[in-house]
């Protein structure tokens, strides 16, 4: 659907409890854009981007984000510190005051669908109380056609409201901001915070529960590309370990940056309509596709301009470490059509070893791919939730805890049974620390990182040597092309050698720690992928 075309019918939400609001419906992205700017929302930046701020949160905040416990979800959802229950009447007393809040005033209401596979589409009505949020997700939610919206018929609701706050004594919520889903009622309301993640990520975590329970489909936090022979790549990863980075490969067509589906016919779908990428430090010569992505129709978060100028200066961090874009895919120029794959040959978890002991690539067994799977080790990076404001060794099962209602393992037991189904090969990648840790080593080059991924993609790392590592197990290539072999072994690269293998211990020893919730649920082959240590 083409960004600048306008639509004139009208729609109603008296069903929902909004009354006498001043509905402004499917406005093209253009409109949004320039609504921002004259209600001083937004500014325009250097490029045609607008630029907003989000206000309070910059990050998503995951103890405010809860689960309505009800027949549907109660024996299903995997709860706990990640999946915080939340009792049915409070949401619906806290649902009729958001939209009482909503009637008789101005809102901005989209109707999109998610999952690029026909067989898995999912209709969303979105209902936003500025036109920046519903910016945001006419890019980042897929787009249908004009003839489609005339007998259009939402499955699910997406209500945001950043300016209503709620009241923690009386409805429910830990503090004044929220993010709900509701199985029963499939409402996905967000209030008290303008971080556009949080809609995003409240519909992908609604996918997450319906594509395995009901569509024996495996919902990924990955990136994907296909290379000219067809074959698919995918990266897992959380936020700042490199999927959107890395996957955008000028030599492959980029099906989408961040969620995904793997069904069982083995095609791989984007779940999305567009990329929302991290801009710090961002320079068009290393990451030329997302810089040149930033244009009218993209929206840059809580970014900041160089003195006296409407250009992103984006070193600066004085808002937060976490500053965002999000553009519809089509800002891409090397995407793949349909953004379906099929063939799913290469799996990489990416993961920003804070600690500089992980290898920067190594090949793993079924076993320890399911393992790190379910370990999903990583480093939060600043600014990604609130209160980060340093990087941290960090678990998140499956690449993306936060986001998933599941039990981890429901979600490892399908990874590891289409591995094997279609002989995937699995590669740990490290984009975080070498020759020591976090404040003393270096981040490992992009560059390297890059050749490293392209030779596993080409074969070139099919007949090299390999060594284990002594402690984590997993197999290390001696040699690889356009890279220095001497850091292709951490341990190689630190001045103090025996420092090194005490840390590779500890960290051996977190990995263990973390595991132990899931040990009951694991069999012989993944255990067996454990550190040694």
């Amino acid at each position: 659907m083409n960004n600048n075309t306008p639509f004139t019918k009208s729609i109603s939400l008296k069903d929902m409890g909004i009354e006498n609001a001043k509905i402004h419906y499917q406005l093209s992205a253009n409109e949004l854009h320039d609504m921002t700017i004259a209600l001083g929302q937004g500014i325009e930046n250097s490029t045609g981007a607008l630029a907003i701020d989000t206000g309070e949160f910059t990050g998503r905040s995951p103890q405010d984000r809860f689960i309505v416990k009800d027949s549907i979800t109660e024996n299903q959802v995997w709860w706990g510190n990640v999946n915080i229950p939340f009792e049915p009447k409070a949401f619906d007393a806290l649902y009729n005051k958001v939209t009482a809040y909503l009637s008789n005033k101005e809102v901005f209401v989209r109707d999109s669908y998610v999952c690029a596979d026909p067989n898995y589409r999912l209709n969303v009505r979105v209902v936003t109380e500025t036109p920046w949020a519903n910016l945001f997700c006419f890019n980042m939610f897929l787009r249908p056609e004009l003839e489609e919206l005339d007998d259009f018929t939402p499955e699910w609701t997406l209500i945001c409201v950043p300016d209503f706050m709620a009241d923690p004594a009386t409805d429910g919520t830990r503090q004044a901001n929220f993010a709900i889903l509701d199985f029963t009622k499939k409402v996905v309301l967000i209030g008290g915070t303008g971080y556009t993640g949080e809609m995003k990520k409240g519909i992908f975590s609604a996918l997450n529960f319906i594509l395995p329970v009901d569509k024996n489909t495996l919902p990924m936090h990955c990136s994907a590309n296909v290379g000219n022979d067809g074959d698919t790549a995918i990266f897992f990863g959380l936020s700042g370990t490199g999927k959107t980075t890395l996957s955008a490969d000028p030599k492959r067509k980029l099906i989408g940056d961040d969620e995904h589906g793997w069904t069982s016919e083995n095609t791989v779908f984007n779940f999305e309509g567009g990329c929302y990428a991290k801009v710090i430090n961002l320079s068009e010569e290393n990451e030329p596709d997302i810089f040149r992505a930033i244009r009218k129709g993209a929206i840059l978060e809580n970014v900041v301009f160089k003195e006296g100028t409407n250009e992103v200066d984006f070193q600066d961090t004085s808002i937060t470490p976490n500053t965002r874009v999000s553009y519809p895919i089509y800002h891409i120029d090397n995407i793949q059509p349909g953004s379906i794959g099929h063939n799913p040959k290469n799996i990489f978890f990416l993961t920003a070893d804070s600690f500089g002991i992980l290898p920067p690539i190594s090949r793993l067994t079924p076993g320890q791919a399911a393992y790190h799977f379910i370990s999903g080790y990583t480093a939060k990076v600043a600014g990604t939730e609130a209160g980060v404001t340093e990087p941290q060794p960090n678990f998140s099962a499956c690449f993306g805890a936060p986001f998933m209602p599941l039990h981890p393992t429901k979600y490892a037991e399908m990874l590891s049974t289409k591995i094997q189904d279609a002989d995937v090969k699995v590669w740990l990648i490290n984009t975080g620390w070498t020759g020591g840790a976090y404040g003393t080593g270096s981040r490992m080059k992009l560059k390297y990182t890059r050749e490293m991924i392209t030779a596993a993609l080409n074969g070139e790392l099919d007949a090299v040597d390999y060594r284990n590592h002594v402690v984590f197990g997993i197999a290390i290539p001696q040699t690889c092309p356009n890279v220095p072999s001497e850091i292709l072994n951490p341990r190689n690269t630190w001045e103090d050698k025996d420092l090194y293998d005490v840390k590779a211990v500890e960290l051996a020893g977190k990995f263990k720690a973390n595991f132990a919730k899931f040990e009951e649920f694991a069999n012989a082959e993944i255990m067996a992928g454990a550190p040694k240590a």
